[in-house]
């Protein structure tokens, strides 16, 4: 039996390759598509899929009274993300949320709506397999060489910075330094205020935005004599659907508020 699934921000560029992800999978089905633009308009058709019949609808509160979605899918911006995924658990429905740049106090009242609700909600910082691998590899290149700087890539119109997936990975790196520390002496020779990124427990990091970036993220450890560098490239956004549809798929199987894709994977 196939899951239904709904998405929010069905138009943007995120949106319209979640809905054909949803729709070439035999697994998932298209239960709504929710967006304040194209209002009317083909889900299908505006996601290059083909015809299907369902229009895009501007009430989230409707589509999921209506639609009979399990799964709703959220590639918006933090604070509509926020709200949307309350609004889904309110109604019954799963949250599965790609959105970043929500604060750690909106995160921990979605875990108390989940459990008081009984429904499972899911966030992943970074839906892409390949840069789940690059957080648990730096996760475990950080017990042995503590030294580390993040830099990470995305295009202009993303608009948090650290990135999600740049602070999952800053915690993931903390966590495998454990005890170890490192003292790095005070710079009085720096020019501009920031160019040394910013400093998160003593680990550096930096964020770029330009055009022609998707979503790029490089860990460098510095040790005597070494260098190792740990890099993902997402260079299509499609990158992140297997992902995304495996989330989809498991969401219902949870319990509570899951943070991380590698929770679903066998790592």
């Amino acid at each position: 039996m196939s899951v239904r699934v709904a998405v929010t921000g069905a138009v943007g560029k995120m949106g319209r390759a979640v809905v054909k992800a949803v729709c070439e999978d035999p697994e998932t089905e298209l239960a709504a598509a929710i967006d304040v633009a194209c209002v009317g308009e083909d889900a299908g058709a505006l996601a290059g899929v083909g015809a299907l019949g369902l229009g895009v609808s501007s009430s989230l509160e409707e589509a999921l009274q209506t639609s009979g979605a399990e799964v709703l899918v959220d590639f918006t911006r933090a604070q509509s993300a926020f709200e949307n995924a309350g609004a889904a658990l309110r109604a019954g429905v799963s949250p599965v949320i790609g959105t970043t740049g929500m604060s750690a106090e909106q995160e921990a009242e979605l875990a108390r709506l989940a459990e008081e609700r009984g429904v499972a909600a899911f966030i992943a910082p970074n839906f892409a397999i390949g840069a789940v691998l690059m957080m648990q590899f730096a996760r475990q290149a950080a017990r042995f060489m503590p030294e580390v700087e993040v830099i990470e890539l995305h295009h202009e119109k993303k608009a948090d910075a650290p990135s999600g997936t740049a602070m999952r990975t800053l915690k993931l790196i903390l966590e495998g330094r454990g005890e170890r520390t490192v003292v790095r002496p005070e710079r009085e020779d720096i020019l501009v205020e920031g160019a040394r990124g910013g400093d998160v427990e003593g680990v550096r990091v930096h964020s770029v935005r330009l055009p022609g970036y998707v979503a790029h993220q490089e860990c460098i450890f510095g040790g005597l004599g070494q260098t190792l560098r740990i890099r993902h490239d997402s260079i299509d956004r499609v990158s992140f659907m297997p992902g995304v549809i495996l989330a989809c798929k498991k969401v219902r199987g949870l319990k509570g508020l899951t943070v991380g894709l590698e929770h679903l994977m066998e790592l």
